[in-house]
């Protein structure tokens, strides 16, 4: 009979575990927290201590009852939640909800471990330890925190601007960053400025060779203007270009360090076009275990929430040893060059590597779905690249003279792949220029063209997800566990918007964000929320109480509210309104946002209750019956493409369709990727979509 209970957060991990333990062993699933403050109230008694008041979150009853049998059943409960502060305060909350610290008779432990593998299981229940108390209340801490801005300040957007709004302590610091990048690019003022290049050709060759102005024998100049161009062109004509000088060298390009939470949601934007959301939902599959032919069900990668580049022995071991036996031993990496940290990382974790390097990609690939694939993949090659030599280049730089003035041209070679055979970032991609002959001092080159190019300075990029995680980390604002969810709540409550990967600052956004920069600071300052960031890591090691940090924050964040009842006014946002008439009273519907998106309403509310589905068009004319096609979903949320005049017509695609037609049998073409595809099975034509 078992005698031993694990509890776990999520189902999927069950599968996972059970099959490591045997049959003394009971694996359940407590589906996330258990417990939590209320909805309907503060839930912090602030007049006796700030003392948190947590109840069973509502359809929790099923899975509690159904572990507290299980508890009756065991002999020793093993509490084996995610291994970081969440997971920790949820182990913690299954203690009170099951009452295991009143039950004498039941030995309850807590157990963790960074990837879900027969072998960390295992050594995990070797070493069984207390619930870190000081990690409990670091994530209490930050819920505490939360919750105080979220139930002060939201009740006061919906009463002074619209319902629905919210603030919240770290996306109110990432929507002030977007607006102040939106302000700074509205703000700057393009500079112009030129470039000279001469395209010149070696004797014997037919390689052009692309030389940049640097200026004259004696002194860079900048070109500014274009008599700053016509000036060099003067000085130019009729002189005879001449190698100056030539140096050779070695360059070497460092392999990547393996991924954090940050860097992999960064990598997986810029080249797989993922959300974060996106990364850290197929990421917690990955760890949590796939099904793998000829294997069963094994967790993939480690732990997906860290801020540390540390590699287990174990695994680096793992990692040479693959390396040299598929690449060679001149492949593994000899010295490994320590990192500079910016002081805010927890070490608590390593990075994010495959739990096993020899499962290969192609080896998993068939058990995979398509994007799961394409996120191990990533990993995978950036955790084998870490571990392997620098890339190697033959460096020549040359100094070209023609009359006063001089030009440079840098060239490199390719001479040793080292970690570039596995992992080849964007950057690498670009060729450099290539000497199909030696250039020696005193070679005379043929100018074949001078090229002057008018440019202008560009305002500062608009963030990106990517980007807007760097920042945030760099900043110290937020940790891996919140960087995905705050972007997706600044989506969701429409505050920003994301036009091809840009993020962009609504009115509702830019609204919001003037009323928190004006009434309330502190919460929106950079350096406040790192410096609270820093404060819950003190808790989280012990140093600082928790109560010493609420007590300190709630009085100055109750005074603004109250002072800003008195001071806001009212700010009015008008919905956008439509060409879709109310079919009831004649009125334009304007757009409104529910739960699951945009719907059309009457602006007659509440004497017309009309609402329709919002159906957006994407440009293209129904082949059917000439109708548009708008972006529709099924029940179960995934998104096609359909003709407006449904059911009437029920043409419908599950590709975006192209407004270009096939250019060689006119068809309809959709869009994948890059590239266009006719739909017409007997043409069969595709292109680019630049063509």
């Amino acid at each position: 009979m078992a005698n031993n209970l694990v509890i776990v957060e999520s189902p999927a991990k069950v599968k996972t575990i059970r099959k490591f333990l045997g049959s003394t062993y009971v694996v359940d699933a407590s589906n996330g927290h258990v417990r939590d403050l209320p909805k309907s109230s503060l839930g912090i008694d602030v007049e006796h201590d700030y003392e948190p008041k947590y109840i069973t979150i509502r359809g929790k009853g099923d899975i509690l009852a159904k572990l507290r049998k299980e508890v009756k059943k065991a002999d020793r409960i093993y509490l084996a939640t995610d291994p970081d502060r969440e997971g920790e305060a949820i182990s913690w909350h299954l203690t009170k909800a099951l009452k295991l610290d009143e039950k004498g008779d039941k030995k309850v432990y807590r157990i963790s471990f960074n990837e879900i593998t027969k072998s960390a299981v295992k050594a995990s229940l070797k070493s069984p330890r207390e619930i870190d108390m000081n990690l409990v209340d670091a994530q209490q801490t930050r819920r505490m925190l939360d919750r105080m801005v979220g139930y002060s300040i939201s009740p006061l957007l919906w009463a002074k601007v619209k319902r629905g709004l919210s603030a919240g302590r770290v996306q109110s610091v990432a929507l002030r960053m977007i607006c102040d990048r939106e302000e700074e690019i509205a703000a700057f003022i393009p500079e112009e400025y030129w470039s000279l290049e001469a395209k010149l050709v070696q004797k014997g060759s037919r390689k052009v060779l692309n030389a940049k102005f640097y200026g004259t024998r004696s002194q860079k100049l900048a070109l500014h203007t274009k008599a700053d161009v016509d000036r060099a062109l003067a000085g130019l004509d009729g002189q005879s270009w001449q190698v100056d000088e030539v140096k050779t060298g070695e360059r070497t390009k460092r392999p990547p360090i393996p991924f954090t939470t940050s860097t992999l949601q960064q990598e997986a934007s810029k080249v797989l076009n993922f959300s974060t959301q996106k990364t850290m939902r197929l990421a917690q599959q990955l760890y949590e275990g796939v099904d793998v032919k000829g294997k069963g069900t094994i967790g993939l990668i480690t732990y997906l929430r860290t801020d540390s580049t540390r590699i287990a022995d174990e695994a680096d071991t793992a990692a040479r040893d693959y390396i040299k036996k598929t690449y060679g031993e001149s492949y593994v990496l000899k010295f490994e060059t320590a990192r500079k940290s910016n002081g805010k990382i927890q070490d608590a974790h390593e990075a994010i590597r495959p739990t096993d390097i020899t499962l290969t990609p192609t080896m998993v690939k068939d058990s995979l779905q398509r994007d799961q694939f394409r996120l191990y993949q990533l990993i995978w090659k950036r955790f084998t690249a870490s571990r392997m030599e620098p890339a190697v280049y033959e460096t020549t730089s040359v100094r070209i003279g023609a009359g006063e003035y001089l030009f440079t041209l840098a060239a490199s070679r390719l001479l040793f792949e080292g970690f570039l055979s596995v992992y080849v970032q964007d950057e690498e991609k670009e060729e450099a220029n290539s000497l199909t002959a030696k250039l020696e001092k005193g070679d005379v080159l043929t100018l074949s063209e001078l090229s002057p190019d008018q440019h202008f300075t560009q305002p500062p990029a608009h963030y990106t997800e990517a980007s807007l995680v760097k920042a945030m980390e760099e900043l110290g604002i937020g940790r891996p566990s919140t960087y995905a969810p705050t972007i997706t709540t600044i989506l969701a409550r429409r505050y920003v918007t994301k036009e091809n990967k840009n993020l962009y600052s609504t009115e509702v956004g830019e609204v919001v964000n003037g009323i928190m920069k004006r009434c309330f600071p502190s919460i929106v300052d950079t350096s406040f929320t790192a410096n609270m960031e820093l404060l819950l890591d003190k808790v989280a090691d012990g140093t600082v109480k928790w109560k010493t940090i609420v007590e300190n924050f709630y009085p100055d964040l109750d005074e603004a509210v109250k002072q800003a009842e008195q001071t806001l006014e009212t700010v009015k946002i008008a919905d956008e309104v439509t060409d879709v008439v109310c079919d009831l009273c004649g009125r334009n519907m304007v757009i409104k946002y529910g739960p699951h998106g945009k719907f059309l309403a009457c602006p007659g509310f509440p004497d017309c209750r009309n609402t329709k589905p919002y159906l957006e068009k994407i440009g293209v004319t129904c082949p059917k019956c000439g109708g548009e096609i708008v972006i529709k979903k099924t029940k179960k949320g995934r998104r096609y493409f359909g003709c407006e005049n449904n059911p009437s017509c029920e043409f419908m695609s599950w590709q975006k369709l192209s407004a270009t037609r096939c250019p060689k049998c006119g068809g309809l073409m959709v869009e994948k990727g890059n590239r266009l595809f006719c739909t017409e099975e007997s043409c069969g034509h595709h292109m680019d979509r630049k063509e």
